[in-house]
């Protein structure tokens, strides 16, 4: 993982202003069918914890599942493009829905007192199986990533418009923003549900790491100003702000906003006028 990804792998700029809008990534089905037919037993038997802030070279044994996972090329390249070369592992869990378990988990965010504006940790999610909506999924709320709360303080809201719940092909991959409202459904299917998480946090300052030949594309553009059903028109103005600004700290441009969003409210010019009498009184000079 020191060493840095082919280009091809690397995310483009559409995708890296799709997960600044929505706080997440998915790839469907990028890990192949043999290890998610080993990856159960492995999530079963458990996977050795290991100290906060470990480097990802020394977390998991080689050769070792979970060494593996992170080596595949789509997937170190997602790590690699959102947190740089080297990050260090905040830690990593497994989490598993028993069958009819009858329980699911609040809505909240993991980042208990995280207010950082310019940098952020992410989340891998590896589901191993084909998730159905009877079995669950995780449940999040799309851009609610840069709307600051302490961990559960959404766990009384129950639904809210456009949350999203994961359905999906066994191997996919979810990288989420570390602040993002989100919660793990309850399993009503007959099937042990299973999750592997990471949390990555990055050791390098989280700019231009992708591949950005796209970087002027107008989708980028178009991905930057989405519009989520959770919150209103008004508010939603908010939500674009502190995107773009991110986006700003991303491209290490404070200049890029497509629809002047920053720019309108930062706008603070330096030049001054001279100052002129204002007393409409003042006695003119007579010429000589």
């Amino acid at each position: 993982m020191s060493s840095h990804p082919h280009r091809k792998h690397l995310m483009t700029s559409v995708q890296m202003a799709h997960f600044v809008a929505n706080g997440s990534l998915r790839i469907d089905a990028v890990v192949p069918a043999e290890m998610n037919a080993e990856a159960i037993a492995v999530l079963d038997a458990g996977i050795p914890a290991v100290p906060y802030g470990t480097p990802l070279t020394e977390t998991f044994d080689d050769g070792s599942f979970a060494q593996r996972l992170v080596q595949l090329p789509a997937i170190a390249g997602a790590v690699h493009s959102l947190v740089g070369p080297d990050p260090t592992v905040d830690h990593h869990a497994v989490h598993i829905r028993r069958a009819r378990e009858g329980e699911a988990q609040n809505l909240h965010a993991d980042a208990i007192i995280d207010v950082r504006p310019d940098a952020f940790d992410v989340q891998l999610m590896y589901y191993p199986q084909d998730v159905t909506l009877e079995m669950g999924g995780t449940l999040s709320v799309p851009g609610s990533h840069l709307r600051r709360t302490n961990e559960s303080d959404t766990g009384r809201y129950q639904n809210l418009r456009g949350q999203t719940r994961l359905t999906c092909p066994a191997g996919t991959v979810v990288f989420l923003h570390h602040g993002i409202w989100h919660g793990g459904r309850r399993n009503d299917s007959d099937i042990d549900r299973y999750m592997f998480k990471i949390r990555f946090n990055p050791t390098v300052r989280q700019v231009r790491l992708w591949n950005t030949d796209d970087l002027h594309d107008e989708r980028v553009a178009a991905e930057l100003n989405t519009r989520f059903d959770w919150y209103e028109n008004a508010t939603g103005r908010l939500e674009i702000y502190n995107r773009v600004k991110l986006w700003q700290a991303l491209t290490g441009d404070d200049t890029a906003d497509p629809d002047y969003w920053v720019t309108r409210v930062s706008n603070r010019p330096r030049r001054v006028v001279a100052q002129r009498s204002l007393n409409p009184h003042a006695a003119k000079k007579e010429p000589a």
